[in-house]
């Protein structure tokens, strides 16, 4: 599967089964979102007051369990971590407080553009932006540093954390909350979100897609390879929406988006910025953190606080448009992101005179 026919087979099948989601409950233009379904999974386990976006995604927890299986039978399962946790933490934070301002992770950017939402040029352009300026970090030698093996039963936490809210979802505790109204309250069946999930998930695993990987490697080496996934993503679920009529070309009215031109932008540079330092993209991450990488999973649990608290503290951005408070947040969190590639950036050293870039 880690071969251009597996990959562009991977993204078509991300792109029929995101437009299938659609059809079958899921809002418009969010077949699949890593970060707003991460965000609905911290509101139905009441870790936000947002009583829109609550409901634990059935698509998160099989994204999870297919890496977790398909890596098992492939013996590719393999606990390894230590590497800069409370970095890796805080970089995903602010990836997620980034992608909650533009609306959408890299995955749902792409779908947005598929639904003819043109507002996700302005954030491809952003997101792009973001990883030229974490690729210049890279070429001076930023590194989260060494991942060590652990003990196995570290990497079986995630997936069986992810089981735990799969009965949630399906049992439906007085404790687990669910949207009435709402993109929370728009989802479809269970076991058509946890299949397609566990689909996505397998198919991930095996062909390592990855949109900042692909812009990364465009970038810096000319590798087209896992851009590929993503153009094949596209294409296919746009295929589908103009199949079911789900196609509205404009900036204006669209699903789950808003139309300021700058916070776009800058919301996702700074989800590109902090993506290309911890390694991958949402998506990327969720997939290695289920295949037993226990950075990784500190990795999902830091966008799972950073939707909470972008949620909380009024971060996120809504179809109205971007809170001051989002803006504040996203200019500090590019500054904080800054902050931490030079601290780990073996060529750069900072000097009375300003930066040096070592030789």
């Amino acid at each position: 599967m880690n071969n251009r026919k597996g990959i562009i087979f991977t993204g078509a099948v991300i792109g029929v089964l995101a437009g299938l989601l659609v059809k079958f409950g899921n809002p418009v233009n969010m077949g699949i979102c890593v970060a707003c379904f991460i965000r609905d999974i911290a509101g139905g386990m009441g870790l936000h007051r947002a009583g829109v976006v609550q409901y634990i995604r059935p698509e998160i927890i099989g994204f999870i369990l297919g890496a977790f299986i398909i890596s098992l039978v492939t013996k590719e399962f393999d606990a390894k971590g230590g590497s800069s946790p409370f970095m890796r933490f805080v970089l995903a934070m602010f990836v997620m407080i980034g992608a909650l301002v533009f609306l959408g992770c890299p995955l749902r950017m792409v779908l947005r553009l598929a639904g003819g939402d043109l507002n996700a040029i302005i954030g491809i352009l952003g997101f792009a932006a973001g990883i030229i300026i974490g690729a210049q970090f890279i070429k001076k030698g930023f590194t989260l540093g060494r991942a060590y093996q652990q003990n196995q039963t570290n990497g079986y936490i995630l997936p069986i954390v992810a089981l735990i809210l799969l009965v949630f979802v399906i049992t439906k505790p007085s404790f687990i909350l669910f949207s009435s109204k709402g993109p929370g309250a728009m989802y479809a069946p269970i076991m058509i979100s946890l299949l397609a999930g566990l689909i996505i998930g397998g198919l991930a695993q095996r062909s390592r897609i990855c949109m900042v990987g692909g812009i990364r490697d465009l970038y810096l080496i000319k590798d087209p390879h896992l851009i590929i996934g993503f153009i094949s993503v596209f294409v296919f679920t746009l295929l589908v929406n103009l199949g079911f009529g789900n196609f509205q070309l404009g900036f204006v009215g669209q699903p789950a988006a808003h139309t300021d031109g700058l916070w776009n932008f800058l919301g996702m540079l700074l989800t590109g910025f902090g993506s290309v330092l911890l390694g991958g993209c949402p998506l990327r991450q969720t997939i290695l953190a289920g295949e037993g990488n226990i950075d990784s999973a500190i990795t999902f649990m830091g966008y799972l606080f950073g939707a909470a608290i972008a949620h909380n503290f009024g971060l996120a951005a809504t179809p109205k448009g971007v809170s001051i408070n989002g803006k504040i947040a996203v200019i500090v969190g590019i500054i904080i992101v800054a902050g931490i590639g030079f601290s780990k950036a073996k060529n750069f050293t900072l000097t009375k005179g300003g930066i040096s870039h070592g030789q």
